[in-house]
């Protein structure tokens, strides 16, 4: 008897807690919309399995010593894994939309307001809450604003390692749901007038402006401002490897075997933080409702911005292509491009909105070298 009732307090069933009960229904329901919605299972996937198998009672894989800590000190706390994934979506990346509308910059440049928005936000409910944000965690919250994972995790690392788990859950759970999130938000912008706007094709980008385009960039930015270049030189690597065609296995494990690889340990390892008693606090909730609005000011910054650009320019722009401006690439220009489709079966805006989706990256990018510079500097 007392074998089995030493063997039933060892029993999960036993050890569970509400919070965990809750995280792994929560776990379920981000399985659920990768697999049955099919919204960025590559994301969802690995992030809603590792939420389940932090929170099994008694388990411990997300505490240290387990298997989701391990690839959470290796790949997260590092730095390595958003530097790797950078390279990856650099070898995926084309230039040639940005570079064929370079006016599209702007709308780039536009979408991450809401991370300079979330920045006060933060300073002002740690003056009027009893949250305790200092300005570097500020920061690196208002980072999740611009819809890039990989940059939000490199900037928590260098200035919040402290809040970097619930920073990595934010902004990979807000571009694993852009296509849930943000049309809402782009429609109530826009009328359907708008939205039926058809672009006319750019002009062909020679294949010499993307070889040196990256490497301009790099070197521009590198100079101007060195923070940023760890992320901006990994992505241009990995798009100079693309563009030049002499390294075509290099640029196929970089874009394929290599991203997947990396993909599968860091979604693994973001959701290692969706244990209960990491979750639900009253910190990581904030954090959440921060990256939420964050992340919703810069959708609509830039189909502001493209609005704005109409009215100046003489029209031409379709609003819709605004939102792309955050860097969830491709994820952002996808949902451009199905709002255009429905409001007109033939108004196909892919093409147009990558322009602002890569501008995006670039502006983030730029974005956190400008963060970890004020901030280490201040």
């Amino acid at each position: 008897m007392d074998q089995l009732l030493q063997l039933w307090h060892n029993s999960g069933l036993y050890q569970m807690t509400a919070g965990q009960g809750v995280m792994i229904v929560i776990g379920m329901l981000l399985l659920y919309l990768a697999i049955n919605k099919n919204f960025e299972p590559l994301l969802l996937v690995p992030i809603g399995f590792g939420g389940v198998l932090a929170n099994i009672p008694g388990a411990g894989l997300a505490e240290v010593g387990g298997i989701l800590h391990i690839f959470y000190s290796v790949g997260i706390e590092s730095g390595a894994f958003p530097l790797i994934i950078f390279m990856g979506v650099g070898a995926m990346t084309d230039f040639g939309p940005l570079l064929s509308n370079p006016k599209t910059l702007f709308l780039g440049a536009a979408a991450q307001f809401g991370i300079f928005a979330t920045l006060i936000g933060a300073i002002l409910l740690s003056t009027y809450t009893q949250l305790d944000f200092t300005l570097a965690d500020a920061a690196a919250i208002g980072i999740i604003g611009g819809a890039d994972g990989p940059t939000s995790i490199y900037v928590a690392s260098k200035l919040a390692p402290d809040l970097l788990g619930a920073i990595a859950v934010a902004s990979y759970s807000y571009m694993a749901l852009v296509p849930l999130i943000q049309p809402p938000i782009m429609r109530a912008l826009t009328t359907e007038a708008e939205r039926k706007i058809k672009m006319v094709q750019q002009r062909e980008v020679s294949h010499r402006e993307k070889i040196i385009f990256p490497l301009l960039l790099l070197l521009l930015v590198a100079f101007l401002l060195p923070d940023a270049a760890p992320l901006l030189g990994m992505f241009c690597f990995g798009n100079l490897m693309k563009e030049c065609a002499v390294v075509d296995r290099l640029s196929n494990t970089t874009q394929n075997s290599l991203i997947n690889t990396v993909t599968i340990f860091l979604g693994l390892a973001v959701g290692s933080k969706l244990s209960a008693d990491k979750f639900l606090d009253f910190t990581t909730l904030g954090i959440l409702v921060l990256g939420m609005i964050a992340f919703s000011i810069g959708t609509a910054s830039g189909v502001i911005m493209a609005k704005i650009m109409n009215k100046i320019g003489g029209g031409g722009i379709n609003p819709l292509i605004g939102s792309a401006g955050v860097s969830a690439v491709p994820m952002a220009a996808r949902v451009s491009n199905k709002l255009g489709l429905e409001s007109d079966p033939h108004n196909f805006l892919l093409m147009h909105a990558m322009g602002p989706n890569v501008a995006g990256v670039i502006g983030s990018a730029v974005a956190a070298g400008i963060m970890i510079n004020y901030v280490s500097g201040g």
